[in-house]
């Protein structure tokens, strides 16, 4: 049986890494540390994390320590899922350009849509912008236009309603709601906000290229 004494090594061991740490690599940390005579194997790791995971169990903690990839890692429990689906939803929609979010509407409101159909309506290229939003996987491939060339098919995916938080792609706003919530004075406020943001951002990344 593990020394208690090694409990909050382990902890602490698998809290500071960043990628899932192994038994093995755990064991090897304290060896290197407290020497080879040190009485403790790859069992005596796993039943040290059961014992922690024990605490963990408690509803005050979110978190836990799951095993993924052969090693362990903290984790929050799954049933904060929903609300850390919200946050990140928040942060995509920080991290994604006004360019990408107008190309994400147009094609969750007239899906499944064609590249070309979209920048008929966009009036610009859009290889990148499409890149970008496969890549986050908030749209998807589902198939060729039965038209010249057979263009492909883009559609949202699970990923694009879990990030903004809907349930179902027909609970988008209906574009009246859309038209009465450009008229509102807080949005049009906000939206001056993001715009000036927006600028600054552009000055410093400009300022930045001049400089190097």
């Amino acid at each position: 049986m593990i020394d208690e004494l090694y409990l909050p090594v382990i902890e602490g061991l698998i809290f500071a890494s960043e990628d899932p740490i192994s038994a093995d690599e755990i064991v090897r940390a304290i060896v290197a540390i407290d020497g080879e005579t040190t009485l403790i194997n790859s069992e005596d790791v796993t039943n040290a994390v059961d014992q922690i995971n024990l605490k963990y169990e408690n509803v005050e903690y979110p978190f836990k320590i799951a095993r993924i990839s052969g090693g362990y890692i903290f984790a929050t429990k799954p049933e904060l899922s929903k609300y850390l689906g919200y946050l990140n939803s928040e942060k995509i929609k920080r991290r994604l350009s006004q360019a990408s979010l107008e190309t994400l509407s147009i094609i969750a409101y007239k899906q499944p849509m064609t590249k070309p159909d979209l920048e008929a309506i966009r009036g610009v290229n859009s290889d990148y912008i499409l890149s970008t939003l496969l890549e986050k996987r908030l749209i998807t491939i589902v198939g060729r236009a039965e038209t010249v060339g057979r263009p492909l098919l883009y559609a949202t995916t699970e990923e694009f309603l879990k990030y903004f938080g809907l349930n179902k792609i027909s609970d988008l706003p209906r574009p009246r709601e859309i038209d009465e919530l450009m008229q509102d004075e807080d949005f049009i406020e906000q939206k001056r906000k993001l715009m000036m943001q927006a600028v600054e951002e552009t000055i410093e990344l400009e300022l930045k290229d001049d400089n190097e």
